[in-house]
């Protein structure tokens, strides 16, 4: 039996006073999207380095405190206010990170790097603060030492905060000063408001908006019952992957990302094992980074969220009985309509009816791509994380998301391909493994 035990939480305090007076900062329309109320989870893994012999919970808690003067809103509090009911920042004299210290009494090598994110333990290396204090402690990390001299740090950030590349923005800041740097490479920029504020008078020009969202009072995304839901790692080899998009190759004569093929295949999967009526909408969802998109785009040193959801949206009939290649067509064309009108409408539409509750509503697929995602690049002195993973079991809207992963680069075994973590309910799990053999490492499973 696996053990981890907490020593201690401290809370980090920024090195010297970031400001002088307590004060709000507001977010953008991006931020206070309804979808991203939420906290998430992730986790990154570090081996033993023989030329160092610097405690990682000491390494970490000096540097998180020297970067938290440019990233001080993270040991802010989040708060509604009290005209429209929109998360907005609160900084106020002593404000900290709470981070804790855990110990593990196995090690890394013994559970293959954690190299699957389905294990049952891998939850208690990451904090899990409930809905009210993750608004009181927007950024909570965990630093656990393994038997071995390795560790691993998990975070658990409310995404009105940052998104993914947002947080590795920050956690590079953190890893540059461990490593000894006396300045930060990147500076921050905060902004929110006017970088990706709504235009006067607001305006929703782009008629996908409407397609995709409606209002809906009283319908919470990430509260829907779907009966007893699972989390379970799929191993997708690369040269069963590649016959695959040939096969598509050969149907419709046009090739095909993993992420639009794989994600076609295993949206329609997922529906097909759901047993949902035939009538109903479903959507495929993914995220689509604008930071360049926009005009002008956003500065390096933007932190905040930098992505609009992108949707596909078919009957469940419609989903099942078209052929993959057309599925994956669709995927692909979505991805040019992501423009900056329609970055911006999206924007006027959160301004015009937040208070009416915007929802994508329910059937949605949320999937995202973290394999090349840089993590590799957070690098406090032991080299970069071996295995990188997300926690979270909601995402844009979703409470089945889909995590194409790759594989630990510690692990001496499934080398070749990568994983994929789903998200889905029990009852829907037999029927969505079978269709998974196809793509399987062991084609027996």
């Amino acid at each position: 039996m696996h053990k981890i035990r907490t020593s201690e939480r401290t809370l980090i305090f920024p090195s010297h006073p970031p400001f002088l007076h307590d004060h709000p900062l507001s977010l953008s329309h991006l931020d206070t999207d309804r979808n991203l109320h939420l906290t998430f989870r992730y986790l990154r893994a570090y081996v033993s380095n023989a030329t160092t012999s610097r405690n990682p919970f000491h390494v970490i808690s000096s540097s998180l405190s020297q970067a938290l003067p440019h990233f001080y809103p993270l040991a802010a509090t989040l708060r509604r206010r009290q005209n429209d009911r929109r998360l907005e920042i609160w900084c106020a004299a002593g404000q900290g990170v709470p981070l804790i210290h855990a110990a593990a009494d196995f090690t890394l090598d013994s559970v293959n790097f954690l190299d699957d994110p389905a294990s049952i333990f891998v939850e208690q290396l990451v904090p899990d603060p409930g809905p009210e204090e993750g608004m009181e402690h927007p950024c909570m990390l965990q630093v656990t030492v393994f038997k071995c001299g390795g560790f691993t740090l998990g975070a658990a950030m409310h995404h009105a905060l940052c998104d993914g590349m947002g947080g590795t923005l920050f956690f590079n800041a953190v890893a540059e000063l461990a490593r000894g740097s006396t300045r930060i490479t990147v500076d921050p920029v905060w902004d929110r408001e006017r970088l990706l504020g709504p235009r006067y008078p607001p305006r929703v020009d782009s008629p996908l908006i409407r397609e995709f969202l409606r209002l809906e009072k009283g319908f919470s995304p990430y509260e829907q019952d779907i009966g007893e839901v699972v989390r379970e790692c799929f191993h997708v080899r690369d040269e069963r992957l590649d016959e695959f998009k040939r096969s598509l190759l050969e149907q419709c004569g046009s090739n095909f990302t993993t992420f639009e093929a794989l994600g076609a295949y295993i949206w329609r999967s997922k529906v097909r094992a759901s047993g949902l009526e035939a009538h109903e909408k479903v959507k495929f969802a993914y995220s689509i980074n604008i930071r360049r998109l926009m005009k002008p785009s956003l500065p390096a040193g933007y932190w905040g969220n930098g992505c609009v959801p992108m949707y596909v949206q078919l009957s469940v009939n419609d989903l099942i009985e078209r052929p993959i290649w057309e599925i994956a067509e669709l995927i692909k064309k979505s991805k040019s309509n992501v423009t900056d009108e329609y970055v911006r409408s999206f924007i006027d539409y959160q301004e015009l009816h937040f208070g009416d509750e915007i929802t994508a509503g329910k059937g949605v697929s949320g999937f995202t791509d973290w394999r090349h995602l840089g993590h590799s690049t957070v690098d406090f002195g032991w080299g970069g994380p071996v295995t990188v993973f997300p926690l979270g079991r909601n995402l844009l809207g979703s409470v089945e998301p889909c995590f194409f992963l790759p594989y630990s680069t510690a692990s001496a075994v499934k080398k070749e391909g990568f994983k994929v973590l789903v998200t889905l309910a029990l009852a829907a799990l037999p029927a969505f493994r079978e269709d998974m053999r196809v793509f399987c490492q062991d084609p027996t499973m």
